[in-house]
């Protein structure tokens, strides 16, 4: 049995705010982790799809039936279909806080981040916390076998792909979810955007997976202007399905890439874009090693501190670090990431280092045993990667 790992963090946070957001997008697992917590509590709480005509029905006058729940916890899934919720939870809470009601009131489900985050900070500033869940991690699962990590970077971490029967089963799951996002989910986010077109531009981002973002090209690719494709960019990933790693731009007298490289998130829509079936499929395509590094960027900033920034470091003159994980000025951690059992660091890695001041080094590979690479830098395995980091705080 797999366990999430967010499970915990969320019920002490649960303890200290009136509102919990848990943000992922569909099919993640959020609506099961949230069933798993309500499970562990007194009085049951109630449980909201508000997808669902006849469930948002019930709350055509919310305040009168927050208050005929008084003192349960109201999960509210797929908030953002009704924003108009907010701006009436703040004044649910802030009248209980006056009746010196401060524990847990609602637990908040939603597919898309900067939206909901927009909506939920203007009103609920103070009030809520945020969580965001990934699919499986490395730590989730039985890490003891080397299959089953193969097998989580193969079909990725949603749960229906991941625990597929098989390959082919797997696939059928992620082509089908692709298809559903572009033909019912993306057009409920605004303007109306050609499926044919966002399928053209995702495939695209999983052939440079890990590229830097030239927004201008993507344009010319998909034939339309430079601000349109930006709209679809920001709009993927306010669905949480791509990522920007932001370059790194501390004070140093270098000319630095300013572009940001972008990720498909999970690795397993990358794979399903470019119809890689099975292991062997994927370690003969040239993703390869793009599609590694990608897996293990997600898999290390599922796991940060809040207080910690990623960030990549990238010169003109040919230094670059693929991961800079920065606590403050005198904690920065370099991270190359390599798709070797002999992994090593070009000239580039150590002038990245001189530059930012590193003060751990690691590559990251596909290995099982820690072991050092040079006095200064360890070569170590993802999980071992991913304790070291949550060891940040």
């Amino acid at each position: 049995m797999i366990k999430r790992l967010a499970q915990p963090e969320i019920a002490e946070l649960l303890e200290e705010f009136p509102a919990v957001a848990i943000l992922g997008p569909r099919q993640v697992g959020k609506t099961t982790l949230a069933e798993e917590i309500a499970a562990s509590m007194n009085p049951e709480p109630i449980y909201l799809d508000l997808e669902r005509p006849s469930e948002a029905a019930r709350l055509n006058e919310p305040e009168a039936y927050f208050e005929l729940h008084k003192g349960k916890l109201i999960i509210l899934d797929e908030v953002q279909r009704v924003p108009e919720l907010f701006q009436i939870l703040r004044g649910v809470i802030d009248r209980r806080r006056r009746e010196g009601l401060r524990k847990a009131q609602f637990l908040i489900l939603g597919s898309a981040s900067l939206e909901l985050l927009k909506q939920s900070s203007e009103s609920l500033a103070g009030r809520i916390a945020y969580k965001e869940l990934s699919g499986f991690t490395v730590a989730e699962i039985d890490h003891k076998k080397s299959k089953d990590i193969d097998r989580l970077w193969l079909h990725g971490g949603f749960p229906d792909s991941f625990l597929a029967k098989n390959d082919e089963a797997s696939l059928r799951w992620r082509l089908n979810f692709i298809s559903t996002y572009l033909e019912r989910d993306v057009p409920q986010f605004g303007p109306r955007i050609p499926a044919v077109t966002l399928r053209k531009l995702w495939t695209m981002l999983a052939h440079s997976q890990g590229g830097q973002l030239n927004i201008a090209q993507l344009g010319n690719n998909l034939d339309v202007t430079a601000p349109t494709a930006k709209r679809y960019i920001e709009l993927l990933e306010d669905l949480l399905l791509i990522r920007t790693l932001r370059p790194w731009s501390g004070n140093v007298s270098k000319r630095l890439v300013k572009a940001p490289k972008v990720y498909i998130r999970d690795s397993g829509l990358t794979h399903a874009l470019l119809n890689l079936t099975t292991f062997d499929d994927l370690l003969g395509h040239p993703v390869v090693g793009a599609s590694w590094e990608g897996f293990v960027v997600e898999n290390l900033l599922s796991c940060l501190p809040a207080s910690v920034t990623a960030w990549f470091y990238r010169t003109a003159a040919g230094a670059e670090i693929d991961l800079v994980i920065e606590r403050n000025s005198k904690e920065r951690y370099a991270i190359e990431i390599k798709r070797s059992q002999a992994p090593s660091v070009s000239k580039g890695f150590h002038l990245g280092c001189e530059d930012i001041a590193a003060t751990k080094r690691f590559i990251v590979y596909p290995g099982k045993e820690r072991f050092p690479v040079t006095k200064d830098i360890a070569a170590i395995p993802l999980l071992d990667m991913m304790n070291e980091l949550r060891g940040m705080l």
